[in-house]
């Protein structure tokens, strides 16, 4: 065994000198990655107890102007390694470790401002075209201050490097609309959205999945030229082709959270082969390297594992000590002034107005709803299908008499649940779909959670208000008001829409706090269904709220279909004095006066502007409530 080390300690000895030369030439403008003692724990949904332990106690370094690898097969560490340096965790992960850059220690909001991070899958918003995704990102990434002008040079020279100049004004779609973007053109926008901001430090996982091979070697030739130019890269890979493995200047192979080899890539097969794996000739270098390195569960005659073995020889290596020797040095050029000067938080801060950022959000949750146009046609006309058959079955029965009284309860029933109930469940959806867009976009320090929050209420005033809560209810309301003959008064009438349009304002809230809470529309909607139900059983016309038991009785207070049924009633019988009886009987009831009938429901003729100020109260505490489950499922660690 030790005729092997030094074996390979010969090739590392005669490589060190080259790696000065090009630590030197790239120490002024790039940014040394290197982290020591890095350990990742998968940990339980309450971060209570550790389920698993990821990555064990490696160290490591990625130089600029090189293009480094992280190599291995599925399960083998490489997507945790990276997302830990890049500062991507989630709650599911714990990292212990140093993580430094030019060997100073890093944070979270370091890596937000100095790096980019293109994920494996893509998430965009399918609606938008090319041109209008970069614009979105340069806007929420780049300075405030940033001149127009220089970010549209800016876009217009990514979209000629990467090749979708000409696919500007195309629609990124889900791959089921035609003419959109491919699999590879994807993955080319998202790298050319990481490139907005000119990262320093730039991780990819997996760039190459789902590409041909000339869409991967051109992708990769570009990873090259980008790191040429004093950036740091590092991306994994999976099972990269023997052209893609010899265009990585360095690679760390992972195994069983642990590292097999850190080097250059002509190293590791010599590396291998000094410990008696030889690679056959017109061999993948990369499938030999990752399927030796994967025979974990295979035995020696020592007991040990192959992995195991390799693991642990590779730390007895001169490349191993070699590493040492970049990670002391790491941390003795930090004690220097010029990487303070370089590298303190008062340099790297980029101004992002918050207006800017909403206007955008907002922008971009708009444009969704207008480019589908005919999803909003279908509901304004199954809107007003709804209204004139509703109105057509009260038509001549609304009047001052005792059948009139039901007859007017009756609409203002349908009012209610139509206007309530429908937004409700709309909203269910929104959530749950931009979540992970959401979470990727948070967690690359795009805007914080309570932004993304005030866009998505503001959107909704086109989702759900242009022409959800402004045309769908104006014509539903209209249409069934004056054909079913209700009071025949133009305040009346504006009141009436005014409570309506709080109501579905309320509805929305409550549907936005119930998608954040629960982690799918099915779990949400099996909790939302009863919830209704009692809502529904509680807002005035099925019984009399003085007869609800003690133990529910209280439901009543949350229930805001029942402070728009009871204003919407206010207004109906407030001031009516002239019902009359048809036959006169003093064995059956007759409720002669407007204030009659709101006793009958035990409503009060007073609590018109209270109950819209309560509807109000809900509004906010819905909002607070669903505000609070979403930064609770997105928050960082």
């Amino acid at each position: 065994m030790a005729i092997n080390i030094l074996k390979g300690n010969q090739w590392s000895r005669n490589n060190y000198d080259g790696h000065k030369k090009e630590e030197r030439s790239h120490r002024s403008s790039g940014v040394t990655l290197s982290w020591r003692d890095l350990s990742v724990y998968a940990m339980d949904r309450g971060r209570r107890n550790v389920v698993k332990q990821l990555i064990d106690n490696v160290r490591g370094a990625a130089n600029p102007g090189n293009l480094t690898a992280i190599i291995g097969s599925s399960g083998a560490g490489k997507s945790s390694l990276m997302t830990a340096l890049a500062f991507r965790n989630g709650p599911e992960l714990l990292v212990h470790g140093e993580i430094r850059a030019n060997g100073a220690p890093v944070d979270l909001s370091y890596m937000m401002r100095n790096s980019g991070y293109m994920h494996q899958d893509d998430i965009f918003v399918e609606t938008m075209t090319v041109i209008e995704h970069l614009w979105f990102m340069a806007r929420m990434k780049l300075d405030g201050n940033a001149p127009i002008l220089e970010i549209r040079e800016k876009i217009d020279c990514l979209l000629q490097s990467v090749g979708l100049n000409s696919r500007r004004d195309v629609r990124i779609g889900n791959g089921i609309d035609d003419k959109v973007l491919s699999g590879g053109e994807k993955k080319r926008l998202a790298f050319a959205t990481e490139l907005l901001i000119d990262p320093k430090i730039l991780f990819l996982d997996e760039p190459t999945t789902g590409q041909d091979s000339h869409s991967a070697n051109s992708l990769i030739s570009q990873l090259k030229s980008f790191a040429a130019e004093g950036h740091t890269v590092l991306c994994t890979i999976h099972q990269p082709s023997s052209a893609i493995f010899n265009s990585f200047d360095r690679i760390i192979l992972i195994t069983e959270g642990r590292v097999a080899f850190a080097g250059r890539t002509e190293q590791a097969v010599q590396f291998f082969e000094s410990q008696g794996y030889e690679c056959p000739r017109n061999y993948n270098p990369a499938d030999f390297l990752i399927a030796i390195a994967a025979a974990g569960s295979e035995s020696e005659n020592t007991g040990k594992g192959v992995a195991r073995k390799l693991c642990d020889l590779f730390l007895m290596s001169d490349a191993s000590s070699e590493i040492d020797r970049i990670l002391e040095k790491e941390v003795q050029f930090e004690q220097s002034s010029s990487v303070k000067a370089c590298f303190g938080p008062k340099s790297i801060v980029k101004r992002k107005r918050y207006c800017t950022r909403l206007y955008w959000l907002v922008y971009r949750d708009v444009l969704q709803v207008f480019r589908d146009p005919s999803v909003q046609l279908f509901r304004i006309l199954q809107k007003v299908s709804v209204a004139i058959i509703a109105g057509l079955c009260f038509l001549g029965s609304v009047s001052f008499d005792q059948l009139g009284i039901q007859a007017t309860q009756g609409v203002i029933f349908i009012l209610v649940s139509e206007n309530a109930f429908f937004p409700m469940y709309a909203t269910l959806a929104l959530i749950p779909q931009q979540l992970p867009l959401l979470r990727r976009e948070y967690r690359a320090g795009m805007y914080p959670i309570h932004l993304y929050y005030i866009a998505r209420i503001l959107s909704l005033a086109s989702d759900y208000t242009m022409p959800g809560l402004i045309v769908e209810p104006l014509l539903f309301t209209t249409i069934i008001y004056w054909l079913a003959g209700l009071r025949d008064s133009i305040e009346t009438f504006l009141l009436t829409l005014l409570v309506l349009l709080l109501t579905i304002n309320v509805s929305t809230a409550c549907g936005c706090f119930f998608s954040t809470a629960f982690e799918n529309v099915p779990m949400a909607m099996a909790y939302l269904v009863p919830f209704d139900y009692i809502l529904m059983i509680t807002m005035g016309p099925f019984l009399k709220l003085g007869s609800l038991p003690v133990y529910i009785r209280w439901v009543k207070y949350i229930s805001w279909l029942l402070y728009s049924n009871e204003a919407l009633t206010i207004l109906q019988w407030n001031g009516v004095h002239n019902i009359s009886c048809e036959t006169f009987n003093p064995e059956l009831p007759c409720i002669t006066d407007g204030v009659g009938v709101l006793h009958r429901y035990d409503f009060d003729e007073t609590n018109f502007w209270p109950d819209m100020v309560v509807m109000v109260v809900m509004y906010l505490i819905f909002h607070t409530l669903g505000y609070v489950c979403l930064w609770n499922r997105c928050r960082l660690k």
